[in-house]
């Protein structure tokens, strides 16, 4: 299967040092709500709190989980991990996105 989203090195190199103890690695998902209808979620996760129907790709390690509705709106994006004198943080560019709220934390 093609993965639904990839991580540039950067955010690879983030999200492993980010991992606390206990954790097996993240899952990433679109939630409804924010400025512009869905919101983007990164979080932690533990293998046995994943469920069976949730796609689990890995880069260069690093485990993920996407579940599948978020799959589909996720299809082709590319997370990244910017640091910048404003902002610091995980970046979703997604080419499904018709629109972004100014803070690119949600889309629709």
């Amino acid at each position: 299967m093609h993965n639904p989203i990839n991580f540039t090195e950067k955010a690879i190199a983030a999200a492993k040092e980010a991992l606390e103890e206990g954790e097996d690695g993240i899952r990433v998902g679109v939630l409804g709500g924010g400025c512009s209808g869905y919101s983007y979620a990164l979080d932690f996760a533990k293998e046995a709190e994943i469920d069976d129907d949730d796609i689990f790709v890995q880069f260069d390690g690093l485990k993920v989980w996407i579940d599948q509705h978020s799959a589909s709106l996720l299809k082709g994006t590319i997370i990244d991990y910017v640091v910048t004198t404003m902002r610091k943080g995980f970046v979703f560019n997604n080419p499904n996105a018709k629109t972004t709220c100014g803070c690119g934390s949600s889309f629709s």
